[in-house]
């Protein structure tokens, strides 16, 4: 019988998930099927307890549902744990139901990819909500030098950083030092809108990352590094990939290629 997967979230129409796992199961000869969940405010459990009723094996989770994700899970991994975020969810084999977050090491899948000198670097992450929050251990893994975590609102910055070792806060205003990588987690280009942060702090970056993307690679924070004469700035269409890739592989035990993944749907 055809396995079953899909991907809950409000809107949900817009997601790529679908096309990418079909693509994946096609060019690694999986049996499965996968489709889109409009989930109805207040409605997560009742819709995913329906799914995998029905032999549903696992789910991608998209916003606003991956805190409801994260209580419905029974088990969580320890990525999940830090993010306080659900991403992915598989039905284990005596029923329980896992809970993963793929996003932060679908970042570094990508940043590893452009070469990014994570190792070592000076990293500053604009922004404190969720999209921070599940990236901060996956990168700190990669043994950066440090994290300084810059937010409009400090207290929210500081939240965070006092989670870790090697991270430290700071305001957009604040920030006076050099960074060797940038990378963007405000959802601010998605509106056309630059993060706040200052000019001449990117433009003696090395390496910027949006964590936004658009169809044409560009987001308008690439946009400006670039204007800044900053070489390496990218979008992150290759994170969307990556969390895909590591969630299709806790699924199905197999790892679909990324690179041919990219060039397929950029």
């Amino acid at each position: 019988m055809t396995d079953k997967y899909l991907v809950f979230g409000n809107p949900v129409s817009h997601s790529l998930s679908p096309d990418i796992h079909t693509f994946f199961a096609k060019t690694t000869d999986q049996d499965l099927v996968y489709d889109r969940c409009l989930v109805q405010e207040g409605k997560f459990k009742e819709q995913a307890d329906a799914f995998f009723k029905e032999g549903g094996l696992g789910c991608n989770i998209t916003v606003p549902c991956k805190l409801d994700a994260f209580s419905y899970a029974d088990e969580l991994s320890d990525y999940a744990k830090a993010a306080g975020a659900v991403n992915t969810l598989k039905k284990l084999s005596d029923g329980r139901i896992y809970g993963d977050n793929t996003d932060g090491r679908g970042l570094v899948y990508d940043l590893k990819r452009l070469n990014c000198p994570l190792e070592g670097s000076k990293t500053l992450i604009i922004g404190a909500g969720g999209a921070a929050k599940g990236i901060i251990k996956p990168i700190l893994e990669c043994n950066p030098c440090c994290i300084t975590i810059a937010n409009r609102t400090f207290n929210k910055a500081q939240d965070l950083a006092d989670q870790y070792q090697m991270v430290k806060a700071s305001t957009l205003e604040d920030l006076n030092e050099t960074f060797d990588v940038i990378i963007n987690s405000t959802s601010a280009s998605l509106k056309d809108e630059l993060p706040g942060i200052k000019d001449e702090i990117i433009a003696k970056t090395r390496f910027v990352y949006d964590l936004m993307y658009r169809k044409n690679g560009e987001t308008v924070f690439t946009q400006k590094a670039k204007s800044l004469n900053i070489q390496h700035a990218y979008d992150g269409f290759g994170m969307l990939i990556g969390q895909a890739v590591l969630s299709f592989k806790l699924w199905r035990g197999v790892e679909p290629d990324f690179k041919k993944t990219l060039e397929k749907f950029r």
